[in-house]
């Protein structure tokens, strides 16, 4: 994955658009802040939602904030 500046997307967009047709992912920053990404079209369609629930269950697996799950939180949340 590349990462350009705001200004250089700008300033090179369709050199840009020419490696995103070739496979290649582009990040654009905002001064180093990641704002944007460029990505093919076809790249995008080729994930099934089954594999994105599947994703969306994996990273609920993952996330945990001072060893309190999301879901922990969730309910902890309407305690109140």
């Amino acid at each position: 994955m590349k990462t350009v500046g705001s200004y250089e997307a700008k300033t090179h967009l369709p050199r840009l658009l020419e490696e995103v047709e070739k496979g290649e992912t582009i990040v654009i920053t905002r001064h180093g802040v990641p704002i944007a990404q460029l990505t093919s079209s076809t790249a995008a369609s080729k994930i099934t939602i089954a594999q994105a629930i599947e994703q969306l269950r994996s990273l609920r697996q993952e996330i945990a904030l001072d060893r309190i799950s999301v879901r922990d939180m969730i309910a902890e949340g309407r305690r109140f």
